[in-house]
């Protein structure tokens, strides 16, 4: 399975005022369905519709739906980045309103800071699925699991082939109910598999060979 992410730039800033305290949300599409978007892709809205109902029993209505500051590179929240809450996400035509309360903590602060400056922000979401191709559209097939509904992010004006590369080019697979990258998987297979000491380390030199490509 592949992460896919996607962004969407019309964000709402709302300040709401409850017992003297004020806190600052952000509001707007967050997903979108049955129309072909900046990367080409389209989800089906009885997939995403699937996907938001389990979002929202198991993290929304928890209190446990949270989204990060900037581009995650896996589809696992990375505590220490976490900015924001969401509230709520529901339908609205084809499309799935949400919102998001900004957080005190570290990350939530800098996104505070941000919109005050006038920065425009917009939010990408994280899923993991395969995509098929219906003539010149790429469609994420019923396999899709929702991850995050919205991370938030700076208005992408890059490339979305950079995007694409970064995220789209890695494999996920589950491992004892966690996602990780399949080539990880793959490699540490080879090498707990290895049927001699001489084809163990013979593999574990090129697992390091493989590392060093990498970076």
């Amino acid at each position: 399975m592949k992460l896919i992410t996607e962004q969407n730039n019309d964000i709402e800033v709302l300040t709401e005022e409850k017992d003297g305290k004020k806190s600052t949300y952000i509001k707007g599409v967050f997903l979108q369905t049955e129309i072909t978007n900046r990367n080409g892709r389209m989800y089906k809205f009885d997939t995403m519709n699937r996907e938001v109902s389990k979002y929202n029993e198991e993290f929304v209505n928890r209190g446990r739906a949270l989204g990060e500051l900037g581009h995650p590179e896996g589809p696992t929240l990375n505590l220490d980045r976490v900015s924001h809450k969401i509230v709520e996400l529901y339908p609205e035509g084809t499309n799935f309103i949400g919102k998001a309360k900004l957080m005190e903590t570290p990350m939530g602060k800098i996104a505070k800071s941000l919109l005050e400056e006038g920065v425009q922000l917009g939010v990408s979401s994280r899923g993991l699925g395969s995509i098929k191709k219906e003539g010149s559209c790429s469609v994420v097939a019923d396999d899709f699991i929702l991850s995050t509904a919205a991370d938030i992010v700076a208005d992408p004006s890059a490339p979305d082939a950079f995007v694409e590369g970064i995220y789209e080019g890695r494999e996920w697979v589950t491992v004892d109910g966690k996602f990780k990258e399949q080539q990880i998987e793959e490699i540490k297979a080879a090498i707990d598999n290895a049927p001699t000491p001489q084809e163990l380390q013979e593999r574990k030199i090129s697992a390091f060979a493989s590392f060093l490509r990498s970076i």
